[in-house]
């Protein structure tokens, strides 16, 4: 309304105004202002205002008034006429709308008393709730001692119902126990009285109160007749142990293992009853083994073919003994104690089922002790672990298995203690101390430690006795009667053929094993063979028929060592150096006995440098006859040495590999004559009696393809 004021105030001006009014006249306005000043102007300072003005420009209404020139004190008065009349024109307005302010006021009012009465209303139900909340705390309150209240009588009910059943005996259980016969329900009986009396035992709370009072007879009552009648039942089981040919492994898994809590029933109830029941299966099972494995061996001592005996060395003449001695023993059997032949394959049949004597028997055949020896420990595990395992499942102690096994254990030192004083055998030594190894490693392989304390004491008892064999047999070579021994024949001789079996059998057995002790001993052993084989070599009266011997025999050794396998190792390397030592001598003596004089012209004067002044020159006249007995009788002479040959080396093919040796050898001797003759002046005169090299080698050609 003041806008519109001031606008009316302005707008007759504006109309009246030209278009040069418009532009605003500073001095015009501050002219009216000087004129129409007050008596107070005199305090008013101007300084200043012009800027002031600068500075107001921008407002509408200033730029309004400046430009068009109007007076302050008119312009004020239009604004307080134009503030009259809309004050008047409000109060005018009000009148007319009176009736409805009237209206309005009384709607209030009634809008007043009512809020009043909704106040007053909302103030009862915040009372009320307030109220009800108190309730609800005091029911939650109620509500969580209820509930804990609850939560206790139950804990108290489950273990009272704990308790009663722990302690309650029932009717049915009274004559299970009393009545009843041992079979699975009486077991499970067994299980829950075993419950009721540990309760009654470990509870302390169980002790005070009045109840156990009332149960304490009945249980003890119930526990001495359970352990008579399972003690009844156990030693009538154990009695069926003893009855012969009973199957002691299918009655142990079949029927006592059906059992075994009543042992563990004793154990915990029943002490003194359960070392009754221990001691008299622990001598049920001592009795029965052992009678057991006495019967098996006596059944197996039958079977036994005796290898060996104390006359029974490499170095012992086989004439000397007694033919008595032999009797007993077929011949076919006698190069089994040097030789290990099919005796081998026992390593490989480790594992098979033991003998059973009386199949055995009936079919007449004897075996090596070492097949017996196999057998019978092959029982002895298989038995040893069935019942290991079965005292660990049925009674938890090991000490059981070992109060079980000494009667065995016993019986299998006694005959051990008889065997080993008379066994000579020291192949049969050897393979039982493999078999004994091997043992070891199936009961490893099985985890079953119960016989690892008798296998090494076994062990431990079969090396002395091996090594006591074979210093007898060392000794028999040190010790041996040379003139005894020797034959007058240049083919291997069986002390010999003897030893080399006798080595290639305990090289093969120890291919897979290694022992260095047995190494060192077969050292000894070959020392003194060497020292026996140049004495009886040296029995022979010409050196010839010496080296023949010795070749003879060092090659059969390296054949049989070969044939035994290829570990011959350092002995084979010591017999072919020896072998080709002695084959380099026996050609040189070979050659000598028939073209002795050429060898030697060769040897001490064509040897010499052409022109050397200590010797006296080569003639024609000196190697002519040389030249013409050799053309002569060449071909006849190789033809007597391979006839030496064929009839002196008892090896059909080391005689033409030394054959073939002699033969190139004369090659050479002969080859260094004909490069004399051509050094040798009017030697050419010679050449038409020289045998060609060509016709010397088709010769060689022609005994290399016999060979």
């Amino acid at each position: 309304m003041a806008e519109a004021a001031t606008n009316d105030l302005l707008k007759p001006e504006g109309e009246t105004t030209d278009a040069s009014k418009s532009v605003f006249n500073l001095g015009a306005v501050v002219g009216d202002l000087t004129i129409e000043e007050d008596a107070s102007s005199n305090d008013i300072s101007l300084e200043g205002l012009q800027q002031e003005l600068e500075e107001c420009k921008a407002d509408e209404v200033v730029a309004n008034i400046l430009s068009k020139g109007v007076k302050l004190r008119e312009y004020t008065k239009g604004v307080e006429n134009n503030l009259r009349q809309v004050e008047l024109d409000s109060i005018q307005e009000y009148i007319t709308e009176s009736d409805n302010l009237v209206s309005l006021h009384d709607q209030i009012r009634d809008c007043d008393v009512i809020l009043s009465q909704m106040e007053t209303l909302l103030g009862g139900f915040q009372v009320e709730i307030g109220s009800i909340s108190s309730d609800i705390k005091i029911l939650q309150e109620k509500s969580l001692d209820m509930g804990l209240k609850l939560k206790n009588r139950k804990v108290a009910e489950s273990k009272l119902a704990k308790f009663v059943e722990d302690i309650i005996v029932p009717p049915r259980m009274i004559e299970i126990i009393v009545d009843g016969e041992v079979n699975e329900e009486y077991l499970r009986t067994l299980e829950i009285l075993s419950k009721k009396l540990k309760f009654v035992e470990v509870d302390s709370m169980v002790k005070t109160s009045n109840a156990l009072k009332d149960v304490q007879p009945e249980l003890e009552r119930l526990r001495q007749k359970a352990i008579s009648k399972v003690f009844e039942f156990m030693i009538q089981k154990l009695y069926a142990l003893r009855k012969p040919k009973t199957n002691i492994q299918i009655l142990q898994q079949s029927i006592l293992l059906k059992y075994k809590y009543v042992i563990t029933f004793l154990k915990e109830h029943g002490k003194e009853i359960y070392n009754e029941v221990r001691v008299a299966y622990t001598d049920t099972m001592n009795k029965v083994l052992s009678a057991h494995f006495r019967a098996y061996i006596q059944a197996l001592e039958k079977l036994q073919l005796d290898i060996a005996g104390p006359t029974d060395l490499i170095g012992v003449d086989t004439r000397s003994t007694s033919l008595f001695s032999r009797g007993r023993e077929p011949l076919k059997n006698r190069s089994a104690i040097f030789a290990l032949g099919d005796r081998i394959n026992i390593l490989k049949e480790i594992d098979e089922p033991s003998l059973i004597p009386h199949i055995a028997e009936a079919s007449s055949k004897k075996y090596p002790y070492e097949v017996l020896f196999r057998s019978l420990h092959k029982l002895l595990m298989d038995t040893a672990t069935s019942e290991y395992v079965f005292c660990g499942d049925f009674f938890g102690e090991e000490s059981v298995f070992l109060d079980i096994f000494s009667g065995p254990f016993t019986v299998m030192d006694e005959h051990f203690g008889t065997i080993l004083p008379n066994c000579f055998d020291a192949i049969g030594i050897m393979l039982m101390i493999r078999i004994t190894h091997q043992h070891q490693l199936i009961m490893s392989r099985r985890r079953i430690p119960c016989l690892d304390s008798y296998l090494d004491k076994v062990n431990i008892s079969l090396w002395p006795r091996f090594k006591m064999i074979f210093d007898m047999h060392i000794n028999s070579l040190r010790n041996a009667n040379v003139k005894t021994l020797w034959e007058d024949d240049v083919h291997p001789h069986y002390v010999m053929r003897r030893y080399a079996e006798f080595t290639a059998s305990l090289i093969q057995l120890n291919v897979d094993y290694g022992d260095g002790q047995l190494d060192l001993n077969m050292e000894r052993l070959k020392m003194a063979i060497d020292d026996l084989l140049i004495k009886l070599a040296k029995t022979f009266t010409k050196p010839k028929l010496q080296t023949v011997f010795l070749i003879n025999n060092y090659d059969m050794t390296i054949a049989v060592l070969k044939e035994a396998g290829p570990e011959g190792g350092k002995i084979q390397l010591h017999f072919e150096e020896l072998l080709k030592n002695n084959t380099a001598v026996y050609v040189e003596e070979l050659l000598v006995e028939h073209f002795g004089n050429l060898i030697k012209f060769v040897k001490t004067r064509a040897s010499g440098e052409e022109g050397s002044s200590d010797k006296a020159a080569i003639t024609v006249a000196e190697v002519e006859p040389l030249v013409k007995d050799f053309g002569s009788r060449w071909k006849a002479a190789i033809e007597l040495m391979h006839g030496d040959v064929i009839t002196s080396f008892s090896n059909f093919l080391c005689g033409m590999e030394i054959l073939r040796a002699a033969l190139t050898q004369l090659l050479l001797y002969y080859t260094r004559l004909s490069d004399c003759m051509k050094r040798i002046a009017g030697g050419s005169a010679l050449n038409k009696d020289l045998v060609s090299i060509s016709s010397i080698m088709y010769e060689i050609r022609k005994y290399s393809r016999t060979f």
